[in-house]
C-alpha cells in the first residue's frame, strides 16, 4: 500500500465517491484512480467501497475504519512537511487563511501588514467563502487558519477559540427620519425596508432570531454578502442597513462627516464572536502561532498549543 492509494480513496469520498470529480482533483486518470483504490481492496481483503457494475454506491463499514484511519495518516503525512518547512526554512513559506469577505476586507488587513514586518519572507495565501466553506478549507488543509463568526464551532474536526467580540450597527442615510434617534428599537427597524447580509454570513442569524422572538416579520429589501455592498444600495435610498460594525469604522456615529449615520444595535441583536480555527492536531508554525496572536490580544502561542492537545476547547472572552 502506499500514499497514492490513500489519496485516491480519500479524495474520492470527498467527491461524494464520483471518481471522475476525484480523478480531476488529482490532476490523473478515473481508471487510475479506480485501479489504485481496487489493489489496495485487494491488499487489505476488503471492499472499501459497495459497487454497482463500475460506479461507486456507499462506503462500506470496512471502508469507514479505513477512511478514518487514512485520515490520521494523511495528517500527519502533513505534519511531517511542516515539520520539515519549520526546521529547513524557520522564516519563510506560505501561510494559507480561509476566512469570510468581512474578515478579509476590515479585521485582517492590519495584522496581515504586521506579519509581514515580523516574517518578511512569508507569503500569504487568502481564501475567502462562506463560513461553510472556511470550515471546509481548514478540514482539507487547504488553509492552516480560518476566521469566521458562524459554523467553525460545529465541526468536531476544528480546534476554535473566540478571538473578539462585536455588534451589528444600523447605517441611515443622513437624512433619514431614524437618524434623529440615538436609541433605535425593533419596531423602527422592522418598518423600514431592510438591506442586510446573506442569511449564513456575520450573525445573520442573530438579527432574524431577535424579530421573530418579537414576532416581527422585517421587510428584506435586499441581501448580500459585502458591507461595502450594503452600505452603497443604503446610499442610493433602497432602505437601510445592518452591517458589523468593523465595516462602518469609517463613518461617524454623529454623522457629520458624510452621506451615513451609524447606531448601534447590539442591545437588540446582541454580541457576536468571531472565532479563529485551526484543523485538529495540525502541526503549527511559527508564523501560524505569530499571526494567531496579532489577530487578538486573547490569544497566544501557549493557549493555542495547549487547545490544540486537547487541554482547551474554550475560554471566556
Amino acid at each position: 500500500m502506499n500514499l497514492h492509494q490513500f489519496r485516491f480513496v480519500q479524495e474520492a469520498a470527498r467527491r461524494n465517491l464520483n471518481l471522475t470529480e476525484a480523478a480531476k482533483a488529482l490532476h490523473t486518470s478515473q481508471p487510475g484512480v479506480s485501479k489504485a483504490i481496487i489493489e489496495l481492496e485487494e491488499e487489505l481483503g476488503i471492499e472499501i467501497f459497495a459497487r454497482h457494475g463500475k460506479r461507486l454506491k456507499r462506503i462500506t463499514e470496512p471502508g469507514q475504519h479505513v477512511l478514518r484511519s487514512i485520515e490520521v495518516i494523511m495528517r500527519e503525512v502533513g505534519n511531517l512537511k511542516r515539520i520539515g518547512e519549520q526546521f529547513s526554512a524557520e522564516d519563510s513559506g506560505t501561510l494559507s487563511i480561509a476566512t469570510t469577505h468581512t474578515q478579509a476586507r476590515y479585521v485582517l488587513p492590519v495584522p496581515v501588514a504586521k506579519l509581514r514586518e515580523v516574517y518578511p519572507k512569508v507569503n500569504i495565501s487568502l481564501h475567502q467563502g462562506t463560513p461553510a466553506e472556511v470550515a471546509r478549507m481548514l478540514i482539507d488543509e487547504v488553509a492552516e487558519i480560518g476566521v469566521a463568526t458562524e459554523s467553525l464551532a460545529d465541526y468536531p474536526d476544528l480546534i476554535t477559540l473566540p478571538c473578539y467580540e462585536w455588534q451589528h450597527v444600523v447605517v441611515l442615510p443622513a437624512g433619514h427620519a431614524l437618524a434623529k434617534k440615538e436609541r433605535l428599537t425593533l419596531e423602527d427597524i422592522a418598518q423600514e425596508p431592510l438591506i442586510t447580509y446573506h442569511p449564513s454570513f456575520t450573525g445573520r442569524t442573530r438579527i432574524d432570531h431577535a424579530f421573530a422572538q418579537r414576532k416581527l416579520q422585517p421587510r428584506i429589501a435586499l441581501e448580500a454578502i459585502d458591507s461595502d455592498v450594503i452600505k452603497t444600495y443604503v446610499r442610493l435610498g433602497l432602505g437601510i442597513g445592518i452591517v458589523a460594525e468593523m465595516a462602518v469604522r469609517d463613518v461617524s456615529s454623529s454623522g457629520t462627516d458624510a452621506d451615513l449615520v451609524v447606531r448601534p444595535v447590539g442591545q437588540l441583536f446582541g454580541q457576536n464572536v468571531a472565532r479563529v480555527a485551526f484543523k485538529r492536531s495540525a502541526y503549527l508554525r511559527d508564523f501560524v502561532f505569530k499571526f494567531a496572536e496579532l489577530l487578538s490580544d486573547r490569544l497566544d502561542r501557549n493557549l493555542i498549543a495547549r487547545a490544540m492537545t486537547g487541554h482547551v476547547n474554550d475560554y471566556e472572552l
